[in-house]
């Protein structure tokens, strides 16, 4: 057998490894959603649930599930696709697992936004989840402008990044100072993150923003695998590798911010997904369709922990992925000597 059909066979036990694992994910995603459905103070069984979402469910399983319950999961899983992708894109192209919107300040951006408009402008609604947005890519281009003798890559950009996130939390934390304890509730969703307060206007601008960015990320997912394998030989193989990195730079922004100013800076989702994914695919490669259903899956089960674990008080979801991503965050930098190098 020739070298051309030995690597034809790879590929092909590759993707088909990875259509077994996006099949499953996807499996995953609809038992959590049927859970999600159904648990919670007013129990429905499944087929109530069915009946319901074909439009032959009572006026009380209707406000519940279509007015209170679709919208959370539908955002969580929005959500969580397009936090997934954005980490996917960051730690493929800077070559480092700790390179995340998170981790990195843009989230933190986002919310030091949002924060402002609500407890200093007075303003909420749209217009919170606009200058959320700005915020992040603000963030975005500051940690660029920063780390611009590198190209806005590696080591260096995560360390600006980080060190931005901590003086956003500090930003934060001056504004709560100053604001009455009932704006400083309002203003908590953008602080740890919450799908609590979903509304399907939140959920459409998301799901058009990921529309348009999804042919981008498609465009450039050929691209990005011949980045890995280094500048030289990506521009041998014509690849332009300054236009390349800053577009997929944009839309990994993108991704990150248009999820934060729906549901906030929800923690660890960007950071844990596209490693789970790819030890699951069990290539070591890229694998976008995978991440983003860990993305979701995560999403889900942290929406669905934080809805029940306390049965009277709706906790934020963001709290609960940052008890379960903080340990991961810990043992990644005690088994990675590489973590941190570009």
């Amino acid at each position: 057998m020739t070298s051309a059909h030995l690597i034809r066979a790879a590929r092909h036990r590759r993707g088909s490894r990875e259509l077994r694992v996006v099949g499953i994910l996807t499996a995953a995603v609809l038992a959590l959603a049927a859970l999600t459905l159904s648990l919670g103070d007013y129990g429905l069984n499944p087929a109530e649930v069915l009946n319901t979402l074909i439009g032959r469910g009572d006026t009380g399983s209707e406000f519940v599930i279509l007015q209170l319950r679709l919208p959370g999961l539908t955002l969580a899983v929005l959500a969580g696709a397009c936090l997934a992708l954005s980490g996917a894109l960051f730690q493929t192209l800077l070559g480092n697992p700790l390179a995340s919107p998170d981790i990195m300040g843009i989230t933190g951006g986002a919310s030091v936004a949002a924060v402002y408009t609500t407890l200093i402008l007075g303003l909420t609604g749209v217009l919170v989840s606009v200058s959320a947005f700005i915020g992040a890519v603000v963030i975005a281009g500051l940690i660029l402008l920063l780390s611009r003798d590198q190209n806005g890559t590696g080591y260096r950009f995560v360390l600006t990044g980080v060190g931005i996130a901590f003086m956003c939390t500090g930003v934060i934390g001056f504004l709560l100072t100053r604001a009455q304890a009932r704006d400083a509730q309002a203003a908590l969703v953008w602080v740890v993150g919450s799908i609590g307060t979903a509304r399907w206007r939140d959920i459409l601008v998301l799901a058009l923003g990921l529309a348009v960015l999804l042919p981008l990320i498609l465009l450039l997912t050929p691209r990005l695998r011949v980045l890995q394998l280094g500048h030289l030989s990506a521009t041998g193989l014509g690849v332009r590798v300054t236009g390349t990195r800053t577009l997929v730079l944009v839309v990994a922004v993108a991704l990150a911010a248009v999820a934060t100013a729906a549901v906030g800076p929800v923690p660890f989702v960007a950071l844990c997904s596209a490693p789970i994914a790819r030890r699951v695919v069990g290539t070591g490669a890229l694998s976008l369709a995978a991440s983003a259903g860990v993305g979701a899956v995560l999403m889900l089960v942290a929406n669905l922990i934080a809805q029940n674990i306390i049965p009277t008080a709706h906790v934020p979801v963001g709290i609960v992925t940052g008890a379960v991503g903080a340990p991961y965050l810990l043992w990644l930098l005690a088994t990675s000597s590489t973590g941190a190098k570009a």
